[in-house]
């Protein structure tokens, strides 16, 4: 899949704010207060039920951000929406820095070892404390390599689909 078409996680609603339909919303992108040029939002609460919301207004409030939704006039209608996640179309996202990726367009690669070894294809990746981890399956096995360029990501290369990694097939 190319990154047109794509959508990207960039935040949740995790709550109300007062008695107006205002909503807590918590932010993953840099800075937080980004959320709210990408526009319109996907709402989601499950992989095929999308709501697309457009003229989002939102401000920091505290230590967080709270959103108010056209139509969302009163703190019952913003009930329903709490625990929905916000994606916004990939191609609202400015583009990555040299040797920066996001995470959904490394998924669906194509890895294999440096000696040519085919470990299968990218299907997410997480972050820990340390590194980010793509996690690449085959249809038998699940691998878990550390996103670390240089070490053991070696190359990646977007238009042939195709993530290069020093690592063992056995691993």
């Amino acid at each position: 899949m190319t990154a047109a078409g794509r959508r990207v996680l960039v935040g949740r609603i995790v709550g109300l704010y007062g008695v107006q339909g205002w909503l807590k919303v918590e932010s993953w992108t840099e800075p937080r207060t980004q959320i709210f040029k990408y526009q319109p939002w996907l709402l989601s609460s499950a992989p095929d039920q999308e709501t697309e919301i457009a003229s989002v207004s939102g401000r920091p409030q505290g230590k967080g951000l709270i959103a108010k939704l056209p139509g969302v006039d009163d703190r019952d209608a913003a009930a329903a929406l709490v625990g929905q996640d916000i994606y916004v179309a990939r191609e609202l996202l400015p583009p990555p820095g040299k040797d920066e990726y996001y995470w959904v367009d490394l998924e669906g690669l194509e890895v294999v070892t440096t000696e040519g070894v085919a470990l299968g294809r990218v299907t997410h990746l997480f972050a820990t404390g340390a590194n980010d981890v793509v996690v690449v399956r085959d249809g038998e096995r699940e691998r878990l390599v550390p996103f670390v360029q240089g070490v053991y990501v070696r190359s990646v290369d977007l238009s042939g689909g195709r993530m290069v990694v020093d690592w063992d097939p056995e691993f």
